[in-house]
C-alpha cells in the first residue's frame, strides 16, 4: 500500500510518501510545496499552487490513501483560518483524486512516530529518520507529512483489523481516537 502524509500550511505545505508492506515501511519521496513566492495577499492564488501541487503529487506518486494533520484553533483567529482554508484546499485535491483521507492530529503523529505526544520537531524528525533508514533528517515540514504517513501505516491498519474482527469490514478505517476518516 503507498501512502501519502500532507502537513498543510499556506506558506510551506510538507508532503511524504511510503510504500507498507506489512510492518516494512519503505521511503519513497518527500518535500514541500511552497506558495512563498506570491504577494502574501493573493490567498486564491496560493490556494490554487497547494491544490495543484497536491493534485500532481497524486498523480506522480498514485497513492492508494491519504492522511492528513487536523488543524486546531491558534492564538490568532486570523491565520487560523487561512491555515484552515489552506488546509481545505489540501484535502480538497486529495479528494479530487478519489483517495481515501484520514485525518489525524499532531498529537497523535507524534505519539505514533515518536512515543510521545509533546514531542518536538527534532524528535519527530529524528524518528522519522530512523524508521524510513534514511540517511539524513528531513525538513521539518516533510517530516510531519512522513510522520503522518507513518501514523496511518500503523493506525490505520490497526483499525482495519478492528473492523474486521467486529464483524465491521464495509466501514474500512473508523479513524483513531478523535481522527476522522472520509
Amino acid at each position: 500500500m503507498r501512502i501519502l502524509g500532507i502537513d498543510p500550511a499556506l506558506q510551506t505545505a510538507g508532503f511524504g510518501v511510503i510504500d507498507v508492506d506489512g510492518h516494512a515501511l519503505t521511503y519513497v519521496a518527500s518535500g514541500t510545496i511552497t506558495t512563498t513566492h506570491l504577494e502574501t495577499k493573493n490567498l486564491p492564488a496560493r490556494l490554487k499552487v497547494l491544490y495543484d501541487g497536491i493534485r500532481e503529487i497524486a498523480e506522480r506518486y498514485k497513492p492508494d490513501c491519504a492522511s492528513v494533520e487536523i488543524i486546531f484553533v491558534n492564538v490568532n483567529p486570523q491565520a487560523t483560518l487561512m491555515l484552515g482554508q489552506a488546509r481545505g484546499a489540501c484535502v480538497t485535491a486529495l479528494v479530487s483524486c478519489d483517495l481515501p483521507v484520514t485525518e489525524y492530529t499532531a498529537l497523535q503523529m507524534k505519539k505514533a512516530v515518536a512515543g510521545y505526544g509533546k514531542a518536538g520537531k527534532p524528535e519527530v524528525q529524528q524518528m522519522v529518520m530512523r524508521l524510513l533508514k534514511l540517511p539524513g533528517l528531513p525538513g521539518k515540514d516533510a517530516a510531519d507529512a512522513l510522520g503522518l504517513a507513518i501514523t496511518h501505516a500503523h493506525v490505520g491498519a490497526a483499525t482495519q483489523r478492528l473492523a474486521l474482527a467486529a464483524g465491521n469490514a464495509s466501514t474500512g478505517s473508523t479513524g483513531y481516537r478523535d481522527g476522522r476518516s472520509r
